[in-house]
């Protein structure tokens, strides 16, 4: 069945689908949406709306490895999970302790508005909501702040405008694929997590929004 489809496809469409695959196994996560900094614009992503169209191909083809492909389309979001234990993502507890924080900052931020639905912060405003609400007693280190977002980038969680990581002023844009990493019945996890960072600071964990982040 899988390949009287695929074979349907033309040798373009055969080959973006070999290249959508893998960026599914290696980000997890496909956009309706891209945002261009320079021009401040949100554009369609054909990627996106390719993976629409033949949706039930590419989730045959994923469930042949143990994948399962899902999609919300009033968010835009295609994402892959896994039951697998080897195919989820262990973030440390800093990188965790921000995917929380993202998530409360994207709800407040998004009740503020009425006709976009893009999420603007910077560096500084996620540093300061985090000091605010407990989660951490003192500033991140500049590395450890920078390798995280990096992480948070790659899994398309959210995307950076020019400025280095680390710079308070640098503008973020969180991705609405947030809401599927952390779900609202696990945001009240944060909570522990904080009461763990008390107690044990250089301890990693596995965050529970790990089993929706397929990772080779």
């Amino acid at each position: 069945m899988f390949e009287e489809e695929f074979e349907k496809l033309n040798m373009a469409e055969q080959e973006s689908f070999r290249r959508i695959v893998n960026s599914l196994l290696a980000r997890t996560y496909l956009l309706q949406g891209s945002y261009d900094f320079e021009d401040s614009m949100s554009r369609t992503n054909p990627d996106y709306l390719f993976a629409e169209r033949n949706f039930e191909l590419f989730r045959t083809y994923l469930e042949f490895a143990g994948f399962h492909l899902e999609r919300d389309s009033n968010y835009g979001v295609i994402w892959l999970s896994s039951s697998f234990e080897a195919n989820r993502y262990k973030f440390d507890k800093a990188t965790t302790l921000m995917i929380y924080v993202l998530r409360l900052m994207y709800e407040e931020e998004r009740e503020k508005l009425s006709l976009s639905s893009d999420i603007f912060i910077t560096t500084g405003d996620l540093v300061h909501k985090m000091l605010a609400l407990g989660v951490i007693k003192k500033k991140v280190p500049g590395n450890t702040l920078r390798d995280s977002l990096r992480i948070l980038q790659r899994f398309r969680i959210l995307e950076k405008a020019e400025g280095t990581w680390e710079a308070a002023d640098t503008k973020l844009l969180i991705l609405p694929t947030i809401l599927f990493v952390i779900t609202n019945e696990r945001i009240s996890n944060m909570y522990q997590l904080i009461e763990e960072e008390d107690t044990d600071e250089d301890e990693e964990t596995e965050t529970d929004a790990s089993d929706s982040l397929a990772s080779l």
